[in-house]
């Protein structure tokens, strides 16, 4: 039996160090979460303006995205996406400023998540 390289083998969570992986959601008050894949989410919506290719450009159906952003929504006190119909002006779907906060918040916890794990990680030495 080969052995794969490290590098190659496939590991839960993001790679916030050089020596540890995690993966963290902001839960709402009843049930819904967000974790990465969710702010990715409304991070294309908001670059795009169209759910559907926003849903493209993560290799996700429109139906799918459509779930996932309606779940974010419920969990919200406001909604952090909408959508506005088409017509001359062609509609489109925008973030929120309670989006563009959630959004803002999460990749805060992140940044401080990646230094405190980068911290743990050098007191494991070569454990």
């Amino acid at each position: 039996m080969s052995q794969k390289r490290v590098d190659e083998v496939k590991l839960p969570g993001e790679q916030y160090s050089s020596r540890v992986r995690a993966r963290f959601w902001i839960t709402g008050e009843q049930q819904g979460y967000v974790g990465i894949g969710r702010i990715e989410l409304l991070e294309n919506v908001e670059r795009y303006g169209s759910i559907n290719r926003a849903a493209k450009e993560m290799g996700m159906s429109y139906k799918k995205a459509w779930k996932l952003i309606e779940e974010m929504n419920q969990m919200s006190e406001r909604p952090l996406v909408v959508k506005a119909q088409g017509g001359r002006s062609g509609g489109g779907t925008s973030v929120t400023q309670e989006g563009k906060k959630l959004i803002a918040h999460f990749r805060e916890l992140e940044k401080e998540l990646a230094l405190f794990l980068e911290r743990a990680s050098e007191k494991l030495g070569n454990v």
